[in-house]
């Protein structure tokens, strides 16, 4: 009986993803038509963008599609007379519940794994398709480039295809008393090993008390805390990076006195879904219990998707509502997943009480 339902669970969810992958796909694609033929960004450019697009869909549709498809089996299980049987065996709620709480564990494992490992490495590719062939810096929104504060030091990168590879660097270095001591300018800079780049063709200007002096060089070293891994923080958005990732640049915010909230958000975000697959299983079970009359099987698949959508809303607006009303990071990302487990064991006790 357990294998029967895993496998038929299982099933049932493969097919959803691999339909909501599908539509995902060909909305992605209209998508990157609006910039088909600027610079290098051809047809091969735009399905390669969206292939690589594809996990993180994955990873952000498999709780929609656990309680669709677990919806559905259910509601089909129920609408053939098995579950009734099952139940006359002796099958108790809890014990319903702990079967689908075993699937549940496998798909909350397959979940972290995606958004952990799979996702950061094919958003971080994804993006630098998109940008090598439009010919653009990594940060968009800003016609300056990127900016980056490294305690008395604020660095800004023209442009950077390449998180290990910089072109345009300029280094503002201050005092104590944020006075400016130092401009240093670089053609390029290259990522040799931990907190150290090789900048070429350098000009260093010192201001000091006998007027400014500059220095051209051909080459020097540069020590700093940006590596190659916070500045592909730009190229990825912080729900999509990795968990390790996000606490790093997490601590290296918070040692230069800047804001963290939104990125532990996300941290604790990342740390939650994965559990948003077991959430999914127990809001279905109920469905399970609820009278089957002809045509209630699409009725129930419709809550589900109804469901499904509501509870993605919810996750990014409780995500928006904790940053704007600095909300502990844990409760804006823990919220939606307990409200939902609180209104699947209210359904049950609802179901149960009939």
């Amino acid at each position: 009986m357990n294998r029967y339902l895993a496998r038929e669970v299982v099933a049932a969810v493969g097919f959803i993803l691999l339909g909501f992958l599908g539509l995902f796909a060909f909305f992605d694609v209209l998508a990157e038509f609006r910039d088909l033929g600027r610079g290098e960004y051809q047809l091969r450019q735009v399905f390669m963008f969206v292939l690589l697009s594809t996990p993180t869909h994955a990873y952000e549709l498999f709780p929609v599609s656990v309680l669709i498809g677990t919806l559905y089996v259910l509601a089909q299980l129920a609408n053939n007379s098995e579950f009734t049987v099952m139940r006359a065996a002796g099958m108790s709620p809890g014990q319903a519940g702990w079967m689908l709480c075993k699937v549940g564990l496998m798909f909350a494992v397959v979940t972290f794994a995606i958004g952990e490992w799979v996702v950061p490495a094919a958003e971080a590719a994804a993006q630098q398709v998109r940008m090598r062939a439009l010919s653009s810096a990594i940060d968009q929104d800003l016609r300056s480039g990127l900016w980056f504060k490294d305690e008395r030091s604020f660095i800004n990168v023209r442009e950077a295809r390449e998180a290990h590879r910089l072109s345009g660097v300029r280094i503002y270095e201050f005092d104590a008393g944020y006075r400016l001591q130092s401009i240093t300018s670089a053609a390029t800079g290259e990522h040799r090993d931990q907190g150290s780049w090789r900048l070429r063709e350098v000009v260093q200007t010192r201001f000091t008390a006998d007027g400014p002096r500059t220095t051209r060089m051909p080459q020097t070293d540069w020590r700093t805390a940006v590596t190659p891994e916070l500045i592909n923080v730009l190229t990825v958005r912080p729900e999509r990076m990795s968990t390790w990732s996000l606490y790093r640049y997490t601590q290296h915010l918070a040692g230069n006195r800047q804001k963290t909230e939104r990125y532990e958000i996300a941290l604790w975000k990342k740390l939650f879904y994965p559990i948003a697959a077991l959430v999914m299983m127990a809001l279905a079970l109920p469905f399970a219990y609820m009278h089957s009359r002809s045509g209630m099987v699409g009725l129930k698949v419709f809550l589900g998707i109804m469901l499904g959508i509501f509870f993605h809303m919810l996750n990014g607006l409780f995500s928006h509502i904790g940053l704007l009303q600095n909300w502990p990071p844990f409760a804006a990302a823990a919220l939606p997943a307990a409200a939902f487990f609180l209104a699947a064991v209210l359904m049950m006790w609802l179901v149960e009480r009939r």
